[in-house]
């Protein structure tokens, strides 16, 4: 079977916010919420392209035949996310592991500097601009909240905190022959002057 391009992909289940395991009730009764609340129609919520591919959603997952054949593609598609970070040592996946919350910081941190009014990210966002599916995110987001480095806000969004702002700050420090460099340039300023 071909498996879709992770960047083309689109997650059923997780846009209509169930689990692949859900009955056609919980499907039905999700779809119903989510329909009122971003309708066109709906004047503070209404969201019209993103009502059209919960439609599109949820008439494939309402429907058996459909839904068995997105189930094998969405299956399938599983498996290719988590065949892109193939952790053949534990070397190279804690490795990964850093660059992802490099990646993170660095994308939360950018945030908060250009638009300090609204620094939140949601994990969809923070996903599609690391090209890491959610799934590899999940340990890096314990993390990194664990440790201080960024706390949740509002509606399931996440901002860099001070502790993190550090953090990336020290990682993103040049090497100790580049500090040496930078240290001695301004001294040597003065001298001149």
């Amino acid at each position: 079977m071909n498996s879709t391009p992770a960047s083309e992909f689109t997650d059923l289940y997780e846009l209509l916010q169930v689990s692949p395991n859900a009955e056609l009730d919980t499907i039905q009764r999700v779809f119903r919420l989510l329909a009122q609340r971003y309708h066109p129609d709906n004047t503070e919520t209404g969201n019209e392209p993103l009502f059209q591919q919960m439609l599109k959603a949820y008439q494939t997952l309402s429907d058996p035949v459909t839904r068995a054949a997105y189930d094998a593609q969405h299956r399938a598609q599983v498996k290719l996310n988590w065949k892109i970070f193939d952790q053949s040592s534990e070397v190279s996946s804690q490795h990964d592991e850093r660059k992802k919350r490099e990646g993170l910081l660095a994308v939360l941190y950018r945030k908060r500097q250009f638009n300090p009014n609204q620094p939140g990210m949601n994990l969809r966002e923070i996903e599609d601009l690391l090209g890491i599916p959610r799934e590899h995110l999940e340990f890096t987001v314990w993390f990194l909240k664990e440790r201080g480095d960024i706390k949740p806000g509002d509606n399931g969004r996440f901002m860099i905190s001070i502790k993190g702002v550090e953090s990336y700050e020290n990682l993103s420090m040049p090497e100790p022959s580049e500090k040496r460099d930078l240290v001695m340039l301004p001294a040597a300023h003065e001298q001149a002057v």
